[in-house]
């Protein structure tokens, strides 16, 4: 709805390098418009109804995997010859960016288990601090950045992406541990973590290093989970105990 953090051109180019060299994995663009001082993206209206709800089957497991695998072998000149940079909170801002927010006091009452959340954000705290904690980046691919279940249109055969206005060049580890740990498909199970990566073709390395950044996510999720944030509003009672013993298990 803004122009603030460039999300519609973020958009626009992810779907026009999409269209060039993966045509059929997003909506096709259309055309930029301005509407009431917004910005707006016009695209092809895509079939299928969103993923949710609970596992994903071995077929939409393997297409998703396989729009994903498209995205990730798209040849990272082109990326930079489209004027698209790291996604948002890409590897190198996030580690830092989540530093800044669990240093801020937060009241953690409103929480139905208080001690155990403030437990678990002292762990990520001491987690993030700890020298040689994540693999290096390896930026090759083209990454949707946002796997909420809901931007995985299914129509039966073919699953296709949609919202990237977070989209960017990544490391196809990183977006894959970011993807598993969504809350909204954590929560149902809606993605297989082993399941996904290899249909998406990630190497055997390429999977440990997104075991690594798993934690990572998990972190980024606790954070958002807090009181005063919109992910605590959103969410269920009890979302935010959930995710503070993930993150408890996830670090060890």
């Amino acid at each position: 709805m803004s122009w603030d953090d460039g999300e519609a051109d973020r958009e626009w180019r992810c779907l026009s390098l999409i269209w060039d060299h993966a045509p059929g994995t997003a909506p096709r663009p259309l055309r930029r418009e301005t509407a009431d001082g917004h910005p707006v993206v016009v695209m092809e209206r895509v079939p299928g109804l969103p993923l949710g709800g609970g596992p994903l089957s071995a077929a939409q497991n393997d297409s998703l995997g396989a729009a994903l695998g498209r995205l990730y072998r798209i040849p990272v000149e082109h990326i930079a010859a489209a004027g698209i940079s790291e996604r948002r909170f890409g590897p190198s801002t996030l580690p830092p960016a989540l530093t800044a927010w669990l240093q801020e006091a937060c009241d953690l009452s409103p929480c139905q288990e208080p001690a155990l959340v403030a437990d678990a954000v002292d762990a990520a705290r001491e987690w993030l601090f700890r020298p040689g904690l994540l693999p290096p980046p390896q930026l090759t691919g083209l990454g949707i950045a946002d796997l909420n279940p809901a931007n995985v249109l299914w129509d039966g055969r073919i699953c296709r992406l949609v919202d990237f206005e977070y989209g960017g060049l990544t490391d196809p580890a990183y977006d894959l541990a970011d993807h598993v740990e969504h809350i909204a498909a954590r929560l149902s199970g809606v993605f297989d973590p082993e399941a996904l990566p290899a249909a998406a073709g990630a190497s055997a390395d390429a999977r440990e290093r997104m075991r690594a950044y798993r934690p990572l996510w998990a972190v980024h999720w606790l954070a958002m989970l807090l009181p005063g944030n919109g992910g605590f509003r959103r969410n269920p009672p009890g979302t935010t105990e959930s995710q503070a013993r993930h993150v408890t298990a996830l670090i060890g």
